[in-house]
């Protein structure tokens, strides 16, 4: 690729002319290192490089740079093996929403990716879905920016993009042969100036034209973005009116000073890290791979509290393929915490794609104790911190179907989790939203029937019941 000679022909033919007032969108996978670029581009910490929220909003920020004031917005990142129908709407409302943040328009969309990064034609086909959600012109205002400069082990950028596949070299040419390597460990040596330069060129090469994009599109992402704010807000007044409906009932909530609680949920989810959490100290082992039930005790918020951890099942495994023995501990959890626990915690991770596939296989898992198991569960989302500005109720109803099924499967009871951090009251507001869950119920609690029949194994034939 001839990238020095492309350039000195876009100079002489095109007439690049210097940009003072220049506007870029950043676009990418998760991990591709966008918020990185973007304060390399502005040459100072704005843009939070700790961790991808799970409900993400655009995120713009302005600077002066090599003399050029510079706008630059960041999207939402999407999974690299994602199709663009996997992704939340929330994500893809954004990214079609993003070229509205700077008006008239951005003169260039910059695409984020690593150069370590394995890049096949599943990679290529989530690349090219999502940028075009833009619009098919998207690509005559795109430059590849290629991060992690470093990791190229002496290899030019031009002779890694030969290196790596077709699949790498259709992006490239789709974008015109158009990119740029930048090492956002190092301060700026010329990096940046060099990046805007080609964006002029690009931009003088298109006839001054800023990003066009697909109105229909837009418009039609708008007005999802409307309906899905207009639900958020109908859910948030549903669960208010419900709490407040639960304590100004004759019987009003009682207090439970000893509460019993069963952690549910797939592997990974967060349920270890949440019970150390409603505990106040490290009582669960994390990593954990347990094939058995975990049982502790403790004091919070003035409760005597007995947290059983129940064995994870695989996100998106049918429940023939979880172990026999595995079946048996999430049946046998709430009889750990006897006469029965005041509620299930069914444990999600916020970072997780919920699909049709995870609501399937949640539903088998918790029906294992029975359908009437929903009325004492409560969704309890781990990883709180990636939650970023907006609420809990955004992500429910930007998250699908499945989601939304859930929540309510559950009676729209719902609570988040941050395990990283200590206090805040987010464990007492939890322990007041199961005793009003027990209040909802008349006061009970799940009860361990004496014969719960289970759905046989294909494999083994066998028939599990709570009876122990």
């Amino acid at each position: 690729m001839e990238e020095t000679k492309q350039r000195e022909t876009c100079r002489m033919t095109a007439g690049a002319t210097h940009i003072s007032d220049m506007r870029l969108v950043l676009l990418g996978c998760r991990g591709a290192g966008k918020s990185a670029s973007a304060n390399t581009i502005l040459g100072r910490q704005v843009f939070d490089t700790t961790g991808r929220t799970a409900v993400a909003a655009c995120v713009k920020r302005e600077g002066e740079t090599a003399g050029r004031h510079i706008t630059v917005v960041e999207t939402p990142g999407f999974w690299s093996y994602d199709t663009v129908e996997e992704t939340s709407e929330c994500d893809k409302q954004e990214i079609v929403l993003s070229v509205s943040l700077c008006p008239p328009g951005p003169h260039t969309l910059l695409l984020v990716i690593r150069v370590e990064e394995t890049f096949g034609e599943t990679e290529r086909r989530s690349v090219q879905e999502h940028l075009e959600l833009l619009g098919e012109k998207v690509w005559s205002h795109t430059i590849v920016l290629f991060t992690c400069e470093d990791q190229l082990e002496g290899k030019s950028i031009g002779q890694h993009i030969e290196s790596v596949g077709e699949s790498l070299q259709w992006i490239v040419e789709k974008c015109g042969n158009r990119y740029h390597v930048v090492d956002n460990e190092r301060s700026d040596d010329g990096q940046v100036t060099v990046l805007l330069e080609k964006i002029e060129e690009m931009v003088a090469a298109n006839g001054g034209n800023l990003v066009e994009f697909d109105q229909i599109q837009f418009k039609k992402q708008l007005k999802k973005k409307e309906d899905t704010d207009r639900r958020v807000e109908e859910r948030k007044m549903k669960v208010q009116e419900q709490r407040e409906s639960i304590r100004s009932s004759p019987g009003g909530v009682e207090h439970i000073s000893a509460m019993r609680i069963v952690l549910l949920g797939h592997k990974y989810a967060g349920k270890s890290s949440s019970g150390n959490t409603i505990l106040g100290r490290q009582e669960f082992d994390i990593p954990a791979r347990k094939a058995e039930c975990v049982k502790r005790e403790g004091e919070t918020a003035g409760k005597r509290l007995t947290v059983v951890e129940a064995p994870g099942w695989w996100q998106d495994a049918c429940l023939d393929d979880t172990p026999i023995r595995h079946k048996w501990q999430i049946i046998r959890s709430v009889s750990l915490c006897p006469p029965g626990p005041h509620a299930l915690l069914l444990v999600i991770d916020l970072d997780d794609s919920f699909n049709q596939a995870s609501r399937r296989t949640a539903q088998e898992h918790m029906e294992l104790l029975g359908e009437t198991v929903w009325s004492h569960t409560l969704v309890l989302f781990t990883k709180g911190d990636r939650l970023g500005v907006p609420s809990i109720e955004q992500y429910i109803e930007s998250g699908g179907e499945s989601v939304r099924w859930l929540v309510e499967k559950c009676g729209n009871r719902y609570h988040v989790v941050d395990n990283e951090k200590s206090g805040g009251g987010q464990v007492t507001e939890l322990l007041e939203k199961i005793e009003e869950m027990v209040a909802g119920n008349g006061g009970s609690f799940y009860e361990t029937l004496k014969k719960q029949p289970v759905r046989k194994s294909t494999s083994t034939k066998l028939v599990l019941s709570t009876t122990f």
